[in-house]
């Protein structure tokens, strides 16, 4: 008869086998999982500051185009969009400046300033913006969307908030 207080030989090695795999495999398995799984839990921000250009550079007076672009991380799926705006520097004053989109608030298409017309032109129906954004001609229901916050850093760079959506 055996006594229960001494483990066998081939009861020793099952359990020291059993732990040593399953310590393999939780070391493989939560790595793994966590690869796996980090782009679904990951949250991608749809706001910041964007810098646009120096404001000793834009012109008084004209509208200065600018455009940028914004990626974002939904899980594994990577889109990559294209925003854009016109800054009028009305004056000297930094203060003194009017950041508009350049989408169309009709069917979001991307405007035009054209100098002759000292309007934003619409390619896809000819929808006409005043140099301040609003509707002069056209299907659009409202005007042209502002970049209300704004900033010049201290290298003279001027800087928008942009926020998704």
């Amino acid at each position: 008869m055996t006594d229960s207080k001494h483990l066998s030989r081939r009861d020793f090695l099952k359990f020291t086998t059993g732990a040593i795999g399953g310590a393999i495999t939780i070391s493989v398995a939560l790595p793994t999982i966590g690869y796996l799984l980090d782009p679904a839990l990951r949250k991608q921000g749809g706001e910041g500051w964007i810098t646009i250009g120096k404001l000793d550079e834009i012109p008084i007076g004209t509208p200065y185009p600018f455009s940028f672009t914004r990626t974002k991380v939904n899980g594994w799926e990577r889109t990559s969009s294209t925003y854009g705006g016109f800054v009028l520097r009305r004056s000297e004053d930094p203060n003194d400046l009017f950041i508009l989109s350049s989408r169309c608030t009709h069917l979001s298409c991307r405007v035009n300033w054209n100098e002759e017309a000292q309007a934003y032109i619409c390619p896809c129906h000819d929808a006409k913006f005043s140099k301040e954004g609003e509707v002069l001609d056209g299907p659009p229901p409202r005007p042209l969307d502002r970049y209300d916050e704004f900033e010049i850093d201290e290298e003279g760079n001027l800087r928008i908030f942009f926020r998704e959506g």
